[in-house]
């Protein structure tokens, strides 16, 4: 088992390659060097996507590859999000919110500052 982590596997494992990598072949593979068994590979590869996701030296491409962030320009790896047309139905999460509150009102226990602590 090594003493590294996932992420500095993976950069060592794409450090190597020349071009990107589906990430089940690169999880494979670090799992492999990890030492993982099966079960416990399947119990890790979420972890390992969200660090991978988190950490800046690597970066997702299209069809689920993973590639160093340093081999590919700003450009290819962020995308305009100022096109994005969300519906603003935040006014009517608000009131419902409201709602549920009033409604709850009466199921919260009052303070009672004479009441005897039981830690």
């Amino acid at each position: 088992m090594s003493n590294r982590s996932m992420t500095d596997v993976a950069y060592q494992l794409l450090s190597k390659k020349k071009n990107s990598v589906a990430f089940n072949k690169l999880w494979d593979e670090v799992s492999q060097i990890m030492g993982y068994s099966e079960n416990v590979a399947d119990r890790k590869i979420a972890s390992f996507y969200t660090a991978m996701m988190l950490d800046s030296r690597f970066t997702s491409l299209s069809n689920n590859k993973w590639d160093l962030r340093s081999r590919h320009t700003y450009n290819e790896t962020h995308y305009d999000t100022s096109a994005i047309v969300l519906d603003d139905d935040s006014s009517e999460d608000l009131d419902e919110l409201d709602s549920f509150e009033e409604d709850n009102d009466h199921e919260k226990p009052a303070y009672d500052e004479n009441a005897e602590e039981s830690y």
